[in-house]
This record gives structure tokens, C-alpha cells and sequence, in this order.
């Protein structure tokens, strides 16, 4: 079965630094998409960033300048570089592979992580 394993989140003061990988394994023969969401308490999921196998990236605007994405291909592993983090920036974040084929399949799939917090507070 594919797994989206995250790691890296936690309580940051504002202004901090943190960094989010995600791992996907399994019988995978490669991935199209892979990128991050997130879910502030009681607000709907937003996409943050995304970057593709060809390495075009989509970043939500209001963390330009201040989150990047970056993506190993070789080790199915996706990050989110976080910098200057702000309050508003708590949220739940979900990692998510989309294009996702199995080795032995001509068939596309769409995965998601269990989730992380981030928490940015003084």
C-alpha cells in the first residue's frame, strides 16, 4: 500500500523557521504532483504549494516570499521550507501525491498524509 509519511511540525515562535517532509512509499513507479495543504481550526483546507515532476511550483500568495517547496524524485520525498511564520500560519498541514502510478499499473491515484500541526505562538 502507498503511505505519505510527514515529519517537521510543531510549536514555532512567530518569526521562526520550520521545514515539512513527506515520504511516499509503496509500489510506486512515479508521481506527478506532489505538495502540501493545510487547515486552519474551523476554516476549510487551502492549498499552500505544489511542484510537479517537471518542477513547476504553484505557492498559495499569502506565503510568498516566505514558503518554499522543493521536491526529491528519487526518494518520493516533498518539502515546505517555512520561513518568517506568522499566527495565522497554524493550521494542520496535509501533504498530497496526485498522479500517482503503481508499479504494474497504467491506472493514476491520489494520496494524502495524516496530517501535521504547525503552530506558531509566542
Amino acid at each position: 500500500q502507498v503511505r505519505l509519511v510527514e515529519s517537521g511540525g510543531g510549536l514555532v515562535q512567530p518569526g521562526g523557521s520550520l521545514t515539512l517532509s513527506c515520504e511516499a512509499s509503496g509500489s510506486i513507479n512515479s508521481i506527478d504532483i506532489m505538495g502540501w495543504y493545510r487547515q486552519p481550526p474551523g476554516e476549510q483546507r487551502e492549498l499552500v504549494a505544489r511542484i510537479t515532476s517537471s518542477g513547476r511550483t504553484n505557492i498559495l500568495d499569502s506565503v510568498k516570499g516566505r514558503f518554499t517547496i522543493s521536491r526529491d524524485s528519487a526518494k518520493n520525498t516533498v518539502y515546505l521550507h517555512m520561513n518568517s511564520l506568522k499566527p495565522e500560519d497554524t493550521a494542520i498541514y496535509y501533504c498530497y501525491a496526485d498522479g500517482v502510478t503503481l508499479v504494474g499499473s497504467p491506472y493514476e491515484y491520489d494520496y494524502w498524509g495524516q496530517g501535521t500541526q504547525v503552530t506558531v505562538s509566542s
